[in-house]
């Protein structure tokens, strides 16, 4: 009784918990270490199970264990029968892929004749936490539009965010055969702003042809958050209908006009109106329209890319960005382009996210 109780509060432990012999065979671990280092498998024979080890099921008794660094450290304790502390850096295997975890391990002899030792890896909750935020990332990235064309028009995108969760979200989508595009930028960055823009994606209404009712309706879900007014979001949605040549728009606080290069140059579209947000009781967003050509380019950008600074603290600005595009060819040449002139104009560190998409009308 009292031994379960004992296990049952180990295994609440946040930091790994492992217990082997002077055999190196491993007798107990927690919750967390199993967690961290395997498939969270509760039958634990030898530390090859926990690991992940593919030459043999006998912890100690293979030739690669001596390559092991968990191994070396648990044999070092037991050679000397004393406390060893030291940072050790191994692969584990977990969900059926393979991961480099670095944690500092902490082994004390459990008593004196030196038959039992306590293993403490007390970065493994950390490292829990890292894995998790790569499963963020990785989810987010799943997110993003996954093709090239979209209703017959051609487009291409950029999203780096500055964190491993970023808080902007470009999207593309098909409706009743016009191509919509939606570029949201929310206020934050990291965790947060990445729960944000996922909630952007569930809340916008992609069956809404009336892009300014879909935003309303946005404003409407936000509200509903209980968030506080240093949160909101600014979107940029724009609707392109082929056989009428019309671009049809409506955006919500986005400070970087949306850009449409065509035989006159460049025009900059801007149509002011508050972010989603808690700022106002009632707003009703409004859809504008203009017409276009074949052959014209239509950018949306996030204000990461005209605010991202060089090492002097000068900022990129709406004119380098129209002058990129007024030296491009297509989307796809205006998005690698100004991918380079980002990059070498802030030397490849960007303070906030930085997003955009590009469609050849």
């Amino acid at each position: 009784m009292l031994q379960n109780i004992y296990k049952k509060a180990l295994d609440r432990l946040p930091e790994g918990v492992f217990v082997f012999d002077d055999k190196l065979r491993v007798k107990f671990t927690n919750a967390a270490f199993r967690r961290s280092c395997s498939d969270g498998a509760k039958n634990i024979g030898a530390l090859s199970a926990v690991l992940g080890c593919k030459e043999g099921k006998n912890c100690g008794e293979n030739a690669a264990c001596e390559y092991c660094a968990f191994y070396r450290s648990m044999r070092a304790a037991v050679a000397e029968n004393a406390e060893k502390t030291e940072t050790v850096h191994t692969n584990v295997t977990r969900g059926g892929h393979t991961d480099k975890l670095s944690v500092r391990i902490r082994i004390f002899p459990m008593d004196e004749k030196g038959k039992l030792f306590l293993g403490i890896t007390d970065s493994t909750y950390q490292s829990e936490m890292q894995r998790e935020m790569l499963s963020a990332q990785q989810m987010q990235r799943r997110l993003l539009p996954a093709g090239k064309s979209m209703g017959g028009v051609p487009y291409s995108f950029m999203y780096i965010p500055c964190y491993e969760v970023g808080g902007d979200l470009p999207d593309v989508y098909e409706l009743d055969g016009q191509t919509y595009g939606v570029l949201a930028d929310v206020s934050g960055k990291g965790v947060s702003a990445g729960m944000l823009s996922a909630f952007v994606k569930a809340g916008f209404d992609r069956k809404q042809p009336d892009l300014a009712k879909a935003l309303t309706q946005l404003n409407t879900k936000f509200k509903e958050l209980n968030q506080d007014e240093r949160s909101y979001i600014t979107v940029a949605a724009v609707r392109i209908d082929k056989n009428a040549g019309l671009l049809r728009y409506a955006l919500a606080g986005h400070n970087a006009p949306i850009l449409l290069k065509n035989s006159f140059g460049i025009n900059e579209i801007e149509a002011p109106a508050p972010p989603i947000s808690t700022w106002f009781s009632d707003y009703t967003y409004r859809e504008n329209e203009l017409p276009f050509e074949r052959g014209d380019i239509l950018v949306l950008l996030t204000d990461g890319i005209t605010e991202c600074a060089n090492p002097q603290g000068e900022l990129f600005g709406i004119e380098k960005a129209e002058s990129v595009l007024l030296q491009s060819r297509s989307a796809e040449d205006f998005i690698g382009k100004l991918k380079a002139a980002l990059t070498v104009f802030s030397g490849g560190k960007f303070s906030d996210d930085i997003t955009a998409i590009a469609f050849d009308l």
